[in-house]
């Protein structure tokens, strides 16, 4: 295991055959591009290293960022050992010979660092194995992230890591990369402005997907005898794919939020974009079609009972039509879900009624209110009591109580907002229990 675990011995050996990105990867903090929050004059980072005091970390954010490389700098500030393993890859075994390796390290005066990348596929017992050399500071643990850690590390050793977030690169930042891949990379190609905007746009925040393009355009350029390339040849010689998630990442929780919340301030333009940045990014369409459907029930519901219907109709579109056409009825959906009246009455009643019912106990069906199929139930007085409201006058029966005997104060669940059908719904009920009142209340 050597802190050049995943380099190809070609790359070792001959420094020019390395990939485009291993060539290009910062020797300092100084020539780091993006993460100013952390790494710029007075930032957390930054203060870390000035203060040569070493701690454990845990480096948080989307792929493409600088999260091992900003673990090796680390090593290197420090002058300790870097020993990197995958997640993915490496189990048990690994990390006892990872802790040997430290043992000796430690024997003769040097520190090390355990990077473990993607520490978020460690399970519980993997992640437990090392926790006791990083209590006992045999090692300094620094994980790498593209998930939350609050939900994937444990939480013995996420109390002993600070948590570093880092962003994606700005379009200014990825210029900046994208002008120092061509300068420093070898790269024998002039892009035409509208080129490096495309390439920008391809890479969507990531640095090593930027430079990846780069090499594979400068491989294309070359084999075409190309000495620039305009937007045309970019878009011909790359066909990158644009999906930002992972189908079951935080990203992917993120963006369904955006869209869920966007539905639920009104803003259709908001709520279309999120929809189809889902969709441009691999989204299950009938997966969407199902949090519509919720979307319509939750925050719309009975202020405009259309909403669900036609929810529920761009989800049989969508099942009649397929991909693509049957998304414009989705997209639709959407609109009128952003447009429609906004109630969580029904949501929040239903939620309270549950909670209700499951705090009280088991109270026995009043009387007047049980069937009677037998003779003995007749007998017995099931439903004897009993008013048939269509009988009464407004179909109302005024004054009936339909809640067990024994609850003394019945609860109020409902509460219908002034919007949409809604405000006629709670007309209605204001009226009724001023029938109640005339008739002598309910109990």
């Amino acid at each position: 295991m050597t802190a050049d675990l995943f380099a190809s011995p070609r790359s070792a050996a001959d420094p020019a055959a390395a990939p485009l990105a291993e060539r290009l990867r910062p020797a300092s903090l100084d020539e780091m591009i993006g993460q100013a929050h952390l790494l710029g004059p007075g930032m957390p980072l930054r203060l870390a290293f000035d203060s040569g005091r070493l701690h454990s970390m845990i480096l948080w954010g989307p792929p493409g960022v600088g999260k091992t490389t900003l673990a090796r700098l680390t090593a290197h500030h420090f002058n300790a050992d870097f020993i990197q393993i995958s997640a993915v890859l490496a189990g048990v075994k690994e990390i006892r010979e990872a802790v040997e390796r430290a043992r000796l390290n430690q024997s003769q005066g040097r520190q090390t660092i355990l990077f473990v990348d993607e520490v978020h596929r460690f399970n519980k017992a993997q992640q437990d194995a090392f926790l006791p050399h990083v209590e006992s500071g045999l090692v300094t643990f620094i994980g790498a992230t593209t998930e939350n850690p609050s939900f994937e590390v444990v939480g013995a050793l996420l109390s002993r890591a600070q948590v570093y977030v880092l962003n994606s690169f700005s379009e200014a930042e990825l210029a900046t990369l994208l002008r120092r891949a061509i300068a420093h990379g070898g790269i024998a190609l002039k892009l035409a402005p509208e080129a490096e905007k495309l390439l920008i746009a391809y890479a969507d925040g990531d640095g090593r997907r930027l430079i990846n393009l780069v090499e594979q355009l400068a491989t294309a350029a070359a084999t075409a005898r190309r000495g620039e390339a305009d937007a045309d040849f970019v878009a011909t010689a790359l066909s990158p794919s644009l999906r930002r998630f992972d189908k079951g990442g935080e990203a992917f929780y993120d963006q369904i939020s955006a869209l869920h919340k966007s539905v639920r301030g009104s803003d259709p333009d908001a709520s279309l974009y999120w929809l189809c940045r889902m969709l441009d990014g691999g989204a299950d369409p009938r997966y969407l079609a199902r949090r519509i459907l919720r979307m319509a029930w939750e925050d719309i519901g009975l202020a405009d009972p259309r909403g669900a219907e036609i929810a529920l109709n761009a989800a049989d579109t969508y099942e009649r039509l397929g991909s693509p056409e049957g998304e414009l009825a989705l997209a639709q959906a959407v609109l009128y879900l952003a447009c429609a009246a906004k109630s969580n009455a029904g949501y929040m009643a239903y939620n309270q009624a549950r909670a209700f019912v499951r705090e009280d106990g088991s109270r026995e069906v009043p009387v007047h209110l049980r069937n009677a199929p037998t003779k003995l139930m007749k007998e017995l007085g099931y439903g004897r009591a009993y008013r048939y409201a269509h009988d009464e006058p407004e179909a109302y029966a005024a004054g009936e109580t339909y809640f067990p005997d024994d609850l003394v104060r019945p609860p109020h669940f409902y509460a219908p907002t002034p919007r949409g059908l809604e405000g006629r719904i709670a007309e209605k009920l204001a009226h009724l229990r001023q029938l109640d009142a005339a008739a002598g209340g309910k109990k």
